[in-house]
C-alpha cells in the first residue's frame, strides 16, 4: 500500500481513478490499484473509452459478434461500455460493501442529450437497467435541463453522479435538485439509504480560462492571481456543501436513511506545467469529499504528494477574497462560467463522435474479416 496515498485516503478523501479500460479489468490492473493505491472508486467518459478500445484487442471478440447481428454503431457503444463498467463494479463491490459510499462507478449519459431533460432521463434509466448493479453511478451533466433531469434520476433510485459543474449557483441548483429527488423518492416508499449521488466539481479547467483572461489583462495584480481561481473556487462550493448538511431540509432526509451527495474534484489533472502536478489534490484535501485523478495524477501524488491536512475547511471567507481581488482585476466570472459549461457540453460532444468514429472503425474492421 503507497504511504502517500494511503495518508489521503485516511484524512477522509476517497481516491477514484479517473480512467477504465478492458485491459485494466481483465489483468488484475484495477483490482491491484485498489489493493496497492487506496483507489476506491472509477470514474469514465467517452474520451477514456475511445482511447481503451482504440488501444487493445481485448474489444474485437464482442464488436465482431454485435456486427454479426447488425447492430448500430450506438447501441455497440452501449453494449461496450455497459459491459466494461458491470465488471469494473464487481471489482469494486468488496469496497461497496465495506463502506458507506464508496465502491462506484460512473459511466455518462450520451453527451448530445446535454440540453434534452427527457431524452437523459431515458438514457440515465438505460443505462442503470442495463449495467444492473447498486454500486453504478449515471453521470449526467449540471445543464439546465439536466437538473430536472437529476431529481428524476434520484426519485427512481438511480443513483447520480452529477458532471459538468462550475459554478457555487448552478452548484446550489444541483444540491436541490438532489434534496427533491430524494423528497419524492421517499415519499414513493424507496429506500433512501441505496441512493448514491456526487457532485463533480471541475477544477484546472476554471484556472485555465482564468488565467489566460488575466494573461490578457497583463498588470502586476493580474498576474499575481494566476493559478488561485480554481481552488478557491472548489472552497467555497464545500462551504456551499456545508450550509446544505446543516440545514433541516437535509437533517429530515437523513434521518430517513439519505446518503450525502459528496463533492467530487474532478479534472485534477493540473494543465499548467508552472503549477505543482498535485495542486490540485493537495489543496482540496477535506474529509468527506472524493479526488477522481487520471492515473499521471495519481502517480505523481503517490511519488512526491504532500500531505498537509485540511486545505478547505474554515476558507470560505479567503477564497471569497480571490474573488474580490479577480474582480477588481477585470475578471468577470460570470462570463467565465457561461464560457465554461458552453465548452465544457462543446467538448463532451466532441468526445462522443470521437468514441462514434472510433468504434465505426472497429467494426468495418470486424465486418472485412
Amino acid at each position: 500500500m503507497n504511504d502517500r496515498l494511503k495518508a489521503l485516503s485516511d484524512a477522509g478523501v476517497s481516491i477514484w481513478l479517473d480512467d477504465l479500460s478492458r485491459e485494466r479489468i481483465e489483468t488484475g490492473n484495477l483490482a491491484g490499484l485498489v489493493k496497492d493505491k487506496s483507489v476506491v472508486g472509477v470514474t469514465t467518459n467517452p474520451t477514456i473509452f475511445a482511447a481503451a478500445i482504440a488501444n487493445g484487442e481485448r474489444y474485437d471478440e464482442q464488436v465482431a459478434q454485435l456486427v454479426d447481428k447488425g447492430e448500430p454503431v450506438d447501441r455497440v457503444i452501449f453494449e461496450l461500455t455497459t459491459e466494461d463498467v458491470r465488471n469494473a463494479c464487481d471489482i469494486l463491490a468488496p469496497v461497496a460493501d465495506s463502506t458507506a459510499a464508496d465502491g462506484r462507478v460512473s459511466i455518462e449519459v450520451e453527451p448530445a442529450l446535454a440540453n434534452d431533460t427527457e431524452g437523459t432521463i431515458a438514457s440515465a434509466r438505460a443505462l442503470w437497467t442495463a449495467v444492473d448493479r447498486r454500486n453504478a453511478l449515471i453521470k449526467i451533466p449540471a445543464t439546465r435541463e439536466g437538473l430536472p433531469a437529476i431529481t428524476a434520476a434520484i426519485a427512481q433510485g438511480i443513483s447520480v453522479n452529477v458532471t459538468l459543474i462550475f459554478g457555487i449557483g448552478r452548484y446550489r441548483e444541483v444540491m436541490d435538485a438532489y434534496l427533491t429527488g430524494l423528497e419524492q423518492a421517499r415519499d414513493a416508499g424507496l429506500d433512501l439509504s441505496r441512493i448514491q449521488s456526487v457532485a463533480s466539481f471541475f477544477v484546472s479547467r476554471v484556472d485555465t480560462e482564468v488565467d489566460a483572461r488575466l494573461e490578457k489583462i497583463g498588470t502586476d495584480e493580474a498576474l499575481a492571481l494566476r493559478g488561485r481561481a480554481a481552488v478557491a473556487n472548489a472552497r467555497l462550493a464545500y462551504a456551499a456543501f456545508e450550509e446544505v448538511i446543516a440545514s433541516d431540509r437535509w437533517r429530515l432526509l437523513a434521518e430517513a436513511g439519505a446518503n450525502p451527495q459528496r463533492p467530487l474534484w474532478a479534472s485534477t489533472g493540473v494543465k499548467n506545467p508552472d503549477y505543482p502536478d498535485t495542486l490540485y489534490v493537495t489543496d482540496l484535501v477535506v474529509a468527506d469529499t472524493v479526488n477522481t485523478m487520471p492515473e499521471k495524477t495519481l502517480d505523481a501524488f503517490a511519488d512526491h504528494g504532500a500531505l498537509e491536512g485540511d486545505q478547505v475547511t474554515g476558507r470560505a471567507g479567503a477564497a471569497q477574497t480571490i474573488f474580490d481581488q479577480l474582480a477588481a482585476a477585470g475578471i468577470d466570472f460570470d462570463d467565465v462560467l457561461v464560457v465554461l459549461e458552453t465548452e465544457g457540453v462543446d467538448k463532451f460532444k466532441k468526445s462522443w463522435d470521437e468514441l462514434v468514429e472510433t468504434v465505426k472503425g472497429q467494426m468495418d474492421k470486424a465486418a472485412s474479416v
